[in-house]
């Protein structure tokens, strides 16, 4: 299973990015999807969830800002990123905790993108 994430990049403050994440290859079901950040010399912290049943969920920092949604039948997860910050710049990650008929359940990680907020 393989998760590619894309989506990063230079924005201004005030401005908007929205990140893709698609898994791909054994993949039975995908349940938990999540979205993660670090920042240089910050620990890698979790930005927002979404079940398998559309619930969302998201960290303090970013309520009112971002939105995350999935496509199932496309195995694609999104993080829509509004109002940005220089505070939100950082490495993005995307996860997924994957059901396939021969491994069970595993949980995956994207190779992240970047988010960069600067004027």
């Amino acid at each position: 299973v393989q998760l590619q994430a894309s989506g990063g990049g230079l924005v201004q403050p005030g401005g908007s990015l929205r990140l893709s994440c698609a898994a791909s290859g054994d993949i039975a079901g995908i349940n938990e999807m999540d979205w993660y950040r670090q920042a240089p010399g910050k620990p890698r912290e979790v930005v927002a969830s979404i079940t398998s049943g559309g619930s969302p969920a998201y960290a303090d920092s970013v309520k009112g800002r971002f939105t995350i949604s999935r496509d199932n039948a496309m195995n694609t997860v999104y993080l829509q990123m509004n109002s940005l910050k220089p505070e939100d710049a950082a490495v993005y990650y995307c996860t997924a905790l994957v059901y396939s008929d021969d491994d069970g359940h595993s949980h995956y990680w994207g190779q992240g993108t970047q988010v960069t907020v600067s004027s």
